[in-house]
């Protein structure tokens, strides 16, 4: 889900030149490395967030230095799908339905680290190639601000007043973009009902985005009135973008519904440092780590076992109530996402 246009952080060399020693000394020849390609989401605008933390202190326990980059979900998947023959990354994190891809495609070798048999069955490969390390779910922003009373249907988007004032990321691009279509297809009880919306909708769409995150502050600024996200996102923003509002689009007459939407980690097939890789995962599912996922994340922990009471998470728990969440057939999805993503272009003539 680009949610920021990729951009490394600690890893320049890798991206830039992930073939090519940078100083005289590739990443990949470095024992003390661990390279992870990510989602955005996770680390803090202002180093702030849980990657912030989870790699300082797992570089400071263990000597290892975290190399980072981050771009969209799919576009990780690309990147690693890329280099295969020659992985430059240890540790791939993204979203649903990439991991699945991921797995697909042969990029994850099975690993189970420490504390995976916390985390729910629902969140993990069945063969073993990865698990969720922070859980999360898809929703949808407003400005507070200019929208005293928040939208609450599907079909309140269609009003006139959000003409060029919404904006939704790209499916197939963005995790986040491609959840709009999970959740449409769900809520209207159907593709060909899900895009004939859509279809509609797209008077109103100011046009695609690679960058989910992008939205946020321009729904802040009012420059937008609503876009979509995901609620880990949107609340660790909302610290800093006072404006931004979190809910849950319902059929008119129904209930709000959503569904879970984790940062899923696996381990690189032939990853150039597999035993850091390792380390890294099993310090991400560690009590210590997953009890900051809330705290400092703003997000739900992965494990079953860690039962957050921070202000965070009783406040991200009283945002959930009333809303209903349902499960997606994710081999469905991943097998049939070509399809669902033409289907979208052709109604809405992206």
């Amino acid at each position: 889900m680009p949610r920021n246009p990729a951009k490394p952080l600690a890893a320049l060399c890798v991206l830039a030149l992930p073939l090519t020693a940078c100083g005289g000394t590739s990443a990949a020849s470095d024992e003390n490395v661990v390279t992870v390609y990510s989602a955005d989401g996770l680390k803090g605008e202002n180093g702030d967030g849980w990657y912030d933390q989870v790699f300082e202190d797992f570089e400071k326990e263990t000597g290892i230095k975290v190399e980072y980059v981050e771009g969209g979900s799919g576009e990780m998947v690309q990147r690693t799908t890329r280099e295969k023959r020659n992985p430059q990354a240890d540790v791939l994190v993204t979203l649903p339905p990439f991991i699945q891809q991921a797995d697909t495609k042969g990029l994850l070798q099975k690993y189970a680290p420490k504390g995976v048999d916390q985390v729910s069955g629902a969140d993990k490969a069945a063969n073993g190639t990865w698990s969720a390390v922070v859980n999360n779910y898809f929703g949808f922003i407003h400005n507070k601000k200019e929208l005293k009373q928040a939208p609450t249907t599907w079909e309140d988007l269609l009003d006139g007043k959000y003409k060029n004032k919404l904006q939704y990321s790209t499916p197939g691009v963005a995790g986040d973009g491609t959840a709009v279509l999970i959740k449409a297809m769900h809520d209207f009880g159907g593709e060909k009902q899900a895009m004939e919306y859509l279809e509609k909708l797209q008077a109103n769409n100011v046009g695609p985005s690679a960058s989910t995150g992008k939205l946020a502050p321009k729904v802040d600024k009012g420059e937008l009135l609503v876009a979509n996200g995901d609620v880990q996102m949107n609340f660790a923003q909302s610290k800093s973008m006072p404006n931004l509002g979190i809910w849950f689009p319902a059929r008119e007459g129904g209930k709000p519904t959503t569904f879970a939407l984790p940062y899923a980690a696996g381990l690189v097939s032939d990853a150039p440092h597999s035993e850091n890789g390792k380390k890294l995962l099993d310090y991400m599912l560690s009590q210590k780590a997953q009890k900051q996922v809330s705290e400092i994340g703003g997000g739900f922990a992965a494990r079953q076992d860690v039962k957050a009471t921070d202000a965070n998470a009783i406040a991200l728990t009283k945002l959930m109530d009333g809303v209903e969440v349902f499960e997606p057939d994710w081999d469905d999805i991943e097998k049939n996402l070509t399809s669902y993503i033409d289907a979208w272009k052709e109604a809405t003539g992206n």
